[in-house]
């Protein structure tokens, strides 16, 4: 799942360049704002999974205080108590979870940027079903006349 997550991700971060000589489609049109929503949803996962993390961090904290002996440890660096290293293993690993979700999300977020700030620099022409134009004008007597022009 992961792989093919980042593969699409590549493929939607390679979107700007491919399509930089034609106009902007419905897929760079909308594909930024799928990718700022995964970017805010990613970082969500990451959020909650750091927050697991701790939850069972704290469950390692918690068995050391009430008995020192449960968090000795044993030669390999382990603690000798295997609950104990069951919930430290279970936070390393929703640590690692967390980062991910972290790259992953920040990665979207960079790709939405870039999709913004080609979108907004790019030049575009005016577009010709504008019903009326209005024209402001500064007459040499320092007055201004205000009109509105309607092609026929």
């Amino acid at each position: 799942m992961r792989r093919g997550f980042v593969v699409v991700l590549a493929l939607v971060l390679a979107l700007p360049a491919s399509v930089a000589a034609q106009e902007v489609g419905p897929l760079m049109r909308y594909g930024k704002w799928v990718l700022a929503a995964g970017a805010v949803s990613m970082n969500l996962l990451a959020a909650r999974s750091h927050g697991d993390a701790e939850d069972a961090f704290d469950l390692v904290e918690s068995a050391c205080f009430e008995d020192a002996r449960r968090c000795l440890l044993n030669v390999e660096g382990q603690y000798a108590d295997a609950q104990v290293e069951a919930s430290y293993q279970s936070s390393l690993h929703h640590d690692r979870v967390a980062r991910r979700w972290l790259i992953f999300g920040e990665t979207a977020l960079v790709g939405a940027a870039a999709m913004f700030v080609w979108e907004f620099t790019r030049k575009t022409h005016e577009p010709d079903n504008i019903p009326f134009e209005p024209e402001i004008t500064t007459l040499p007597d320092g007055s201004t006349r205000f009109g509105v022009r309607v092609p026929f």
